[in-house]
């Protein structure tokens, strides 16, 4: 059983991989899972039989995540390489003409021209013009282009900062995580002074669509409780650079054939920028699972009574993020968070899955916080307390949300006509769309319809919202 009483003696992680078929089938009959092994947990009680049902769903997930792990990143690494191949030779009629004539380019997967399978969503790459510094959707469109960039490798990012966006390209780093021996958190950083302004954008990566150790994440109920913060969700902690059995130190002592944790480097690097000029101010953002991460970030800080970082901590941005802490912990940060006037928004557009993960729910504990601005299929948004149908696997919403995918569908055929050719589809998103009538909610999460939110959003939401906090 592994041992978390370093640094929290209330706390239920779930192990999946030590489930065993009959296991999972009694965990519906039984009341006392956290007397079994795939549970660790020192609380001992009778659970419910919902909420046994959603730690059923949430192991019984996570196993088909991680037996489909290998072929999933097999596949997506197939289809990420096709895709870059045909783009790399113009067509697929160029593609077999240059294979019979021996002049087949092959794309490399370190160059400034190969993109993710994320970014063959969306292969924007420039700024929106009509959103200048000073706007007060500056900043929120600057992040979500950030995030999206940020499933990209080294050599694009250097390209789409200095060249595209005439900002300073800081860095990209893949950080450790010492729960699962490897480097599983990728960030990199720009530094944008256009204009007046002196901002660094720290921005995660997010969740992969065919990384299962990220999708795992996602659908994990474990969570540990920090002394005065509530209960947080484990894996993101691990994610972030949680210590294996002493949890948050003020310092790591590091092993130099490691790298930093994610929150320690990232830390370190805004501590040193920050004390050359006092003007400068950050932010973080991130989408999916980078934007669990960048909420995360200043909780550790205000664990660690960070003053400095938390007084040039302008806002948070964070984009179909997944539910991070329980109601404690998200009173708790909403105060730290107007202590310190640090603006945070986070953004869902539509039926978006993972923005409703984990589930929120009377025998469960993760709960959402901070300003929701919310858009609809129109890119119509608005401030709400909670966005609309707030656990995904309510039956209740299954046809209305079957419907919305129906009309995504058709609109991504007729927003070029409406919006602009900035705003075309391509056809590996409306295959995604096509999916979106069986999984409604998947589509919702890609990068494009964030975008286009921020895009297309009125920016006097956000700027009436920020009047009234001042």
């Amino acid at each position: 059983m592994e041992c978390n009483k370093g640094f929290s003696s209330s706390y239920m992680v779930l192990k999946p991989e030590e489930v065993k078929f009959f296991d999972l089938i009694s965990i519906l009959f039984s009341t006392d899972i956290e007397k079994r092994k795939f549970v660790d947990s020192p609380e001992q009680k009778e659970e419910s039989f919902r909420r046994r049902w959603l730690i059923f769903i949430s192991i019984a997930v996570q196993k088909l995540l991680l037996f489909s792990s290998k072929p999933m990143s097999w596949i997506g690494s197939l289809i990420e390489m096709w895709i870059n191949l045909l783009s790399s030779n113009g067509s697929f009629g160029r593609l077999l003409l240059n294979v019979f004539t021996g002049k087949l380019l092959i794309p490399d997967k370190t160059s400034p021209s190969f993109t993710s399978f994320i970014g063959c969503f969306d292969e924007r790459k420039e700024l929106d013009r009509n959103i200048k510094p000073g706007d007060a959707n500056y900043l929120a469109a600057l992040s979500m282009m950030a995030s999206k960039a940020s499933y990209e490798n080294k050599a694009y990012l250097y390209g789409i900062v200095n060249d595209h966006w005439k900002m300073e390209f800081l860095g990209f780093y893949d950080y450790w995580n010492d729960y699962q021996n490897k480097a599983t958190t990728q960030v990199f950083l720009l530094r944008d002074r256009t204009g007046d302004q002196d901002t660094i954008v720290v921005a995660f990566r997010g969740t992969e669509p065919f990384d299962a150790d990220a999708w795992c994440s996602d659908f994990d109920l474990s969570w540990y409780e920090l002394p005065g913060f509530g209960r947080i969700h484990g894996g993101f902690m691990k994610a972030l650079g949680l210590q294996r059995n002493i949890g948050w130190p003020l310092e790591v002592n590091q092993d130099d054939t490691r790298p930093t944790p994610a929150y320690y480097a990232i830390r370190d690097i805004l501590r040193e920028i920050l004390s050359q000029n006092a003007q400068t101010k950050f932010i973080l953002t991130g989408h999916s699972l980078g934007g669990a991460l960048a909420i995360l970030f200043p909780a550790i800080l205000t664990l660690h009574d960070e003053k400095l970082l938390l007084e040039r901590l302008e806002g948070v941005y964070t984009f179909g993020q997944p539910r991070v802490g329980d109601e404690t912990f998200g009173a708790i940060m909403e105060n730290k968070l107007k202590e310190n006037r640090i603006r945070y928004y986070r953004f869902v557009y539509g039926n978006d899955m993972v923005a409703r993960l984990p589930y929120d729910d009377s025998a469960l504990m993760f709960k959402h916080f901070g300003t929701c601005v919310y858009y609809n299929r129109h890119y119509e948004g608005k401030v709400v307390v909670e966005e609309p149908n707030k656990n995904y696997l309510s039956p209740l919403a299954v046809i209305p949300m079957i419907a919305n995918a129906s009309l995504e569908l058709i609109r991504s055929f007729t927003i070029v006509y409406t919006k602009g050719p900035e705003y075309r589809e391509g056809w590996l998103l409306r295959v995604l769309r096509f999916i979106g009538l069986v999984i409604p909610g998947l589509p919702a999460h890609s990068t494009k319809d964030y975008v286009n939110s921020t895009r297309l959003g009125s920016a006097d939401l956000l700027l009436g919202h920020q009047k009234r906090s001042q």
